[in-house]
């Protein structure tokens, strides 16, 4: 095999198939890119079982071939080149030939028999949406799933929903709801499915949130699949029922605040100042006409301040979690921000009109 390629498109390649070689595995082909150059183009694939990357690299074809090389050496060999053409030879005992000017390396590969390919899935259901909707939906929720290592697997993933036209994206963790909205250019098969948080968080990486290319998203009963650009990424999906989003959110409250943002997340960030992260201190909210008081109590020191809302209902005090509030409102894009409460000990509510998203946060003891 011989192959020339600009760095810059290699080295492109590299780092996004990179995203499905796993940290830790016993199984060390997995711990390879497959470089395939057997039909006209040349494509790169990285396959840790869970989530499969595929990628068409812009390069020329002297020799076809294939070949199995260790990534991470691979990637760091790419990173460190001189900036010009990048010349790879592969030989009948599976050697690969880095050359680039005057810097040259070899080092062994596997046959790219061995390599496990990415599963064939059936394209039968599927939806289309922009690169910059999906970054935006993925942006806006995954920052409340659980930790991967968590004992309950569902709520380490993210709810997709289509359903007339809508597709709905929902994640968790015990201590807060991330719902969004979004409407579909037309009406699909309906579809509810858990997708890996892992998946979508690197998924977000590759996309280049351009709301003029497209994104098409298939899925069946085990598998998700994403194309976009010349990319396919393929990942199982996460086996069980999702939670009951609708018996958690109610439309009942209290106090209905308007707020300027922008405001309330420097005033949030000021607070945090006196606050470590061992000592998960509540920032105290106290709600009066016209005034809503923030007031943290730390082991540093005590601040509070005040910023000037809209109110309707009754006065209130209730403390929360100042990073849940903070990761849920540098996601919404309103400059005003409707929130909504019952009282002290029910769940604070930040949602629009039209509830294009909806942000649920629990309460923490003052």
């Amino acid at each position: 095999m011989k192959l020339i390629f600009e760095k810059s498109d290699l080295l492109n390649a590299i780092n996004i198939v990179m995203k499905a070689v796993p940290s830790k595995t016993t199984m060390s082909i997995l711990e390879c890119i497959l470089v395939d150059a057997t039909s006209d183009e040349i494509r790169f694939t990285a396959n840790d079982m869970e989530l499969g990357i595929k990628t068409t690299v812009k390069g020329e074809i002297i020799e076809k071939g294939c070949i199995a090389i260790d990534a991470k050496i691979f990637s760091e060999i790419t990173r460190k080149l001189p900036d010009s053409e990048v010349i790879i030879e592969t030989d009948s005992n599976y050697r690969m030939n880095i050359s680039c000017d005057k810097a040259k390396f070899n080092i062994a590969g596997k046959s790219g028999e061995d390599f496990t390919n990415l599963p064939d899935v059936e394209k039968d259901k599927f939806i289309y949406l922009s690169q910059f909707s999906l970054r935006e939906v993925i942006r806006q929720t995954i920052f409340s799933i659980a930790p991967s290592e968590s004992s309950n697997k569902i709520m380490t993933g993210v709810l997709f929903e289509i359903n007339s036209g809508k597709m709905k994206v929902v994640s968790l963790d015990g201590h807060r709801v991330s719902l969004r909205n979004i409407e579909l250019k037309e009406a699909f098969d309906d579809v509810k499915v858990i997708v890996p948080g892992k998946t979508l968080s690197e998924i977000s990486k590759i996309l280049t949130g351009n709301s003029e290319d497209e994104v098409r998203i298939f899925f069946t009963s085990n598998h998700i699949v994403f194309e976009f650009d010349n990319t396919v990424v393929v990942s199982r999906l996460i086996d069980g029922e999702y939670f009951r989003i609708e018996q958690m959110l109610s439309n009942d409250y209290e106090t209905k605040i308007k707020i300027n943002k922008k405001e309330l997340i420097d005033c949030i960030d000021r607070a945090t100042l006196l606050v470590k992260e061992s000592d998960r201190k509540p920032i105290v909210i106290t709600i009066q006409d016209g005034e809503l008081e923030l007031k943290i109590n730390s082991t540093i020191g005590y601040m509070n301040e005040s910023i000037s809302i809209e109110k309707e209902g009754k006065d209130m005090i209730i403390g929360f979690n100042p990073k849940f509030l903070l990761d849920a409102l540098k996601v919404i894009d309103d400059e005003q921000i409707d929130i909504y409460l019952l009282n002290s000990k029910a769940p604070m509510y930040m949602k629009d009109e039209n509830e294009t998203y909806n942000y649920l946060i629990l309460p923490v003891a003052m």
